[in-house]
């Protein structure tokens, strides 16, 4: 999370407490008083986050890691293929069981007399067991132990660490001997999971807990939830696989001139200005969903379900064609669902002057309600500028991440309204309270305010807020709670 400079100063702090004094006179309702207590510098994601224990998954490749990864934290956020090895990194994720919260590391499988990038793959999970608190050991029980399983046994007996043995593929009582097998490795009770079907995973996360601290001892080590996502998001046709397929460096997405090749998201990792990001390359959203038909209907769907998976969006136009309603449309989803969002203008290297002149012209006009997107201009079939996305999608990222101080927010918003106040309307001029920032991804402000402040002026503090503190890249959502002043008795 970025929090905005400058910091509070002792006189913004002196200006919010004059207001936070001034609201008692006030009628507040439960939800106010909460949203004040946490001074809108307290973000319940980041809150103990330090102080989460760490649980790493290890285990051979293709045992199933990921799938019970996917299980636990409760969704399809881990990669899963019928391929061994398809994780390779370690990727950390928020977890929760039984109102506990704990890191739950991924990792790729270990094998003994790895070569290569399986070598790696192997120091990476050895690395997660000295970055754990816990260690949940996946074997397959249907294959039952291997030379590898014992040797990561001894691993783990090496680090102290407690270990719960999860059985995995146990998908009926009729296989649940094959994990009765696994008593021989001498970590205790072998507990029968189903990681794709849920069966058991319960009894093991009880089992978990009873040995997990309450506090983490290698606090810190992990960011939270792996790469950041990336939604490639446009109408059909405008080149979105092949600016997948030129960033990643090779051809892993169906490419062709018919429009609405791709049907469904194709996640991709890459690597990109020294960073790993994942890429979800989406069927191009055709028209108004209702009016869809079939395939099309369906990759509308999941257009969308990737967006609202992804922290940044993409929106990639045809620089050749006039800005088409259609993606006005791709642009307003992506605000809606409160991401951040670049916009990318393909095919720039075909054009002529004149091309050139009336597309600013359409950006102008069409794009007039959205100036705060940065903008990036390529070729995606050359590769020309593609570079440049990378310094766009990390500035919407922190705009998306950033917290302004509640002492400087009202400091600031205090000086705008002093020089312009809001209009009077019906003999009464509402008056600004207080303000506080809710939360982040994306920045939501609440305004307490004394009568209804009109949309013209919620458009008006928006844009000075992006004037003052940037939020390039990131929908800015403002929300006005009119409070009435307090009946003396």
């Amino acid at each position: 999370m970025t929090e905005q400079t400058p910091t509070t100063t002792p006189d913004d702090s002196s200006v919010e407490h004059a207001l936070r004094v001034g609201l008692e006179d006030f009628d507040l309702n439960e939800d106010d008083h909460a949203l004040l207590e946490a001074g809108g510098d307290f973000d319940p994601d980041a809150a103990g986050e330090d102080a989460r224990p760490v649980v790493a998954i290890i285990g051979r490749p293709n045992v199933g890691k990921s799938t019970l990864v996917n299980r636990v934290i409760g969704r399809r956020e881990a990669v899963v293929e019928d391929v061994p090895g398809v994780t390779r990194d370690r990727v950390a994720y928020d977890a929760e069981w039984s109102g506990r919260n704990f890191t739950l590391v991924d990792t790729g499988g270990w094998e003994i007399d790895a070569r290569g990038i399986h070598l790696r793959v192997a120091e990476q999970a050895e690395v997660a067991i000295d970055l754990a608190d816990a260690v949940l050991f996946v074997v397959d029980a249907t294959v039952g132990a291997t030379d590898t399983d014992e040797a990561v046994v001894k691993l783990l007996r090496r680090s102290g660490k407690p270990v719960i043995l999860i059985a995995n593929k146990v998908d009926d009582q009729r296989t649940e001997a094959d994990a009765a097998m696994l008593w021989s490795f001498g970590l205790g009770q072998p507990w029968p999971v189903s990681a794709l079907h849920g069966r058991g995973t319960g009894d093991a996360l009880d089992a978990l807990l009873d040995v997990l601290p309450e506090k983490s001892a290698v606090s810190g080590a992990y960011q939270r939830g792996g790469p950041r996502r990336v939604a490639l998001v446009g109408r059909p046709n405008v080149g979105k696989s092949s600016l997948l397929n030129k960033l990643a460096g090779e051809d892993r997405v169906v490419v062709d001139n018919v429009a609405g090749t791709t049907r469904d998201p194709v996640d991709e990792f890459i690597e990109l200005g020294g960073k790993t990001w994942r890429f979800v390359d989406t069927a191009g959203i055709r028209r108004r969903v209702h009016q869809t038909r079939g395939a099309d209907f369906y990759a509308s769907l999941r257009t969308q379900t990737a967006i609202e998976k992804a922290e940044v969006a993409v929106v990639l136009i045809d620089a050749e064609e006039s800005i088409a309603e259609q993606d006005i449309r791709v642009i307003q989803q992506v605000i809606d669902a409160g991401r951040s969002l670049v916009i990318a203008f393909n095919k720039w290297d075909l054009l002529d002057e004149e091309r050139r002149y009336y597309l600013e012209k359409e950006i102008e006009r069409e794009l007039v309600q959205m100036p705060w997107a940065p903008r990036v201009n390529l070729s995606a079939k050359t590769g020309r500028h593609v570079d440049r996305l990378v310094p766009s999608l990390e500035t919407a990222l922190d705009s998306w991440d950033t917290r302004i101080p509640t002492g400087r927010l009202n400091a600031f918003i205090g000086e705008i309204v002093a020089a312009h106040p809001h209009p009077v309307r019906g003999g009464k001029q509402p008056r600004i309270l207080f303000a506080t920032q809710a939360s982040t991804r994306p920045p939501r402000f609440v305004i307490f305010a004394s009568g209804f402040i009109e949309a013209g002026y919620r458009r008006f503090l928006e844009r000075r807020l992006r004037e003052e503190f940037g939020f390039e890249g990131t929908p800015i959502e403002i929300s006005v709670r009119v409070r009435e002043k307090r009946k003396q008795r």
